[in-house]
Parts: structure tokens; sequence; C-alpha cells
């Protein structure tokens, strides 16, 4: 049996990203999204939400990129500015040298899923923008976060290090891939004794932010059996996106890509079930927790 979820991050950030993963859904294979919860786009993303209750939500934690949601001090989380680091390589540097608090951390990402759960949204999982939480250290403060919503079921972003993709990767992602694959390893023993679930595979960190037709497809192929999650970020109008986020993103062309012909009769041909992160349980989670 082979099971997938094809999970769209960054819900709320835009709302040109999430219109395209709400088409992604609607006309394509998007079975589930992350939300933001200090995105500028949250509340629309939230009426999207409510509009396709096929769609899994989750939460997409957040500590670098967008401004914080919590109340109070969290000074350590901040730049001069008053909002997050703009990048991981920023907030990593500080949390290694110990500048970051521990305390800030976990205060506001009780308060970003506060104000998901808020919302009335039924969430599905956790993950994370730029994969943080299976940074050595955070893991247990979102473990222990995430269980006071009952949420029990998480990304585990291990791309197998065998996997190349369409051919020799860029060295520098092929790198940042083992890296993070690494770091997943050491994560997932720690949120599986914590009682959390997650697929047994992932895909979409060496086609990150790039998952066009010939991508999908051939991840597609060499689908393994049991439940996969392929990453993907689609979105409308690359132009316009491409001002706020410098990225080097291919939104409109993931989201075409979602949504074409030949992905649709390879997902059929494999016989692919698709699902999201809540479909997840019972007699299905003796696959994938490990």
């Amino acid at each position: 049996m082979k099971q997938l979820i094809v999970n769209a991050d960054d819900f709320g950030l835009h709302e040109l990203i999430n219109e395209g993963i709400v088409e992604g859904h609607v006309a394509g294979c998007v079975t589930s999204t992350s939300i933001m919860a200090g995105g500028d786009a949250f509340e629309h993303a939230v009426r999207l939400a409510s509009k396709y209750p096929k769609l899994g939500v989750g939460v997409h934690l957040t500590l670098v990129g967008t401004r914080p949601v919590a109340r109070g001090d969290i000074h350590t989380l901040l730049n001069k500015n008053g909002v997050f680091f703009p990048s991981y390589g920023q907030f990593i540097k500080k949390y290694i040298s110990g500048q970051v608090s521990k305390k800030h951390i976990e205060w506001e990402l009780l308060c970003q899923l506060r104000k998901v759960a808020g919302t009335g949204i039924k969430i599905t999982h956790v993950d994370s923008h730029q994969h943080l939480h299976v940074l050595p250290g955070l893991t247990e403060i979102i473990g222990r976060v995430a269980r006071e919503f009952n949420i029990n079921k998480i990304r585990i972003p291990a791309e197998p290090i065998g996997f190349l993709g369409m051919g020799i990767p860029d060295m520098s992602r092929f790198f940042a891939k083992a890296v993070l694959t690494g770091c997943s390893l050491l994560a997932q023993n720690i949120y599986t004794k914590m009682g959390f679930f997650f697929p047994q595979h992932f895909f979409g960190m060496l086609a990150g932010g790039s998952m066009q037709q010939s991508s999908l497809l051939h991840i597609l192929e060499e689908l393994p059996d049991g439940i996969s999650e392929i990453m993907v970020h689609p979105g409308k109008n690359n132009q316009s996106l491409e001002q706020l986020f410098q990225w080097e993103y291919h939104w409109q062309e993931e989201m075409e890509a979602l949504k074409c012909k030949e992905v649709f009769e390879s997902i059929k041909k494999r016989e692919i079930q698709l699902i999201h992160y809540g479909n997840i349980g019972g007699r299905l989670t003796t696959l994938f927790r490990q």
C-alpha cells in the first residue's frame, strides 16, 4: 500500500500563496497544508480553510522570517526592528551561542498554537518554517507544547540520503539535505518517545521551492510502500512574490505541476492513496510510528 500526503507549506504568509495552495487542493493533488500564525495573510488563510474541510491544516511553527505572535518579553527572538531574524542561519548562530532563551521560544510557539486553535481549525499536525523543529534542543520544547493541544503528528523531514532527484544535485543543497536528514533522524527518536507519529518517508528538500512537474513525477515513480509526505510550495504570480521573498522559488510552476494530468495519471497508475495527516490513525499508525 502506498499512501501519500502532499503538504503545501507557508499557508498564511501571503494571499497569493494562499490562493495557490487552495487551487492546488481544489484542482490538484494537495491534501494538506501548514498555516503560519504570524503570517500577514493569516486571516485570509483561515477564511479559505473554512471553505475546504477536506484540506488538512497543520501549524507551520515559525521562529524566523515573520513577525511574532506572543505578547510580552521575547526579546532574544527578535532583531532591532522587533521581528524575527530574517534567516535560519542567524537564528541558529544565536541559538547555538546561547543568546536565545528557550523560555521565549516555548512562549512564542505556545501563542502560535493558541492563535490557530482559537480559529476553530482542527489542527492535524505540526511542522516548521525552515525545519527548525528538528534542531537539537527544540524537539523537547515543541513536543511538550504540541501535546498541550492534543497534537501527536509531526513532520520528520529526513529525505533519503541516496535520493538524488533528477540527476546530480547542487552540492550546497545536497549538503544541507544531509545535515537536515541527520538532525531529523535524531529528532525522530525523541518525538517517538514522546508519543508522536509521522510518515515513514519524506521528499521535497532537494526540490524545495522548485517542485516542478518533472521532479514531482520522478518522486511518484520512486515512491516506496507505506506513508510518504511530499513538501511543496505552490503560489500565484512569481513576479509579485519574488519582490517580497528573495528565495528563488517557482511558486506558479509548482501549482501547475500539482494540477497537471500526468501527475494524476501517475498517482492512479501506481494506486497511490492521497491522504492528509488527519486521516492517519488507528491501525494505520503501525505503518509509520517507529
